[in-house]
């Protein structure tokens, strides 16, 4: 029953990018990124200055992730990368990528390209 299942998901997520229906996401571009150590520091910038109330980091993972969204990516994308990279299922991956997306646009670091 379990591989109906992903079976299931894996042809929507081909469907979904056969026709394109896919979102692509980018940096925003009022905020400002460096890596340090590994990893990534963001801060937004409000009116010309750093907020430095809304830091943020990422780790190794977040951090290319965060290179990779510097062009338009899909998550569908940033999931192939995770799959490619580390030993994790492709749903696992989208489901990862789907949250990381989920909490960059709820604080105002990505939006749709």
């Amino acid at each position: 029953m379990a591989s109906l299942a992903l079976e299931s998901t894996r042809f929507e997520v081909v469907a979904q990018a056969q026709t394109g229906e896919q979102e692509r996401h980018v940096r925003s571009t009022s905020i400002v990124s460096r890596e340090i150590g590994g990893e990534t520091i963001v801060v937004p910038i409000c009116r010309g200055v750093g907020d430095l109330d809304s830091v943020y980091t990422f780790n190794a993972v977040g951090t290319y992730l965060w290179r990779l969204l510097a062009e338009s990516r899909t998550e569908l994308e940033l999931a192939g990368w995770v799959t490619r990279e580390f030993a994790v299922s492709e749903e696992q991956a989208l489901a990862d990528v789907k949250s990381f997306l989920a909490d960059l646009r709820e604080v105002g670091l990505v939006k749709p390209a």
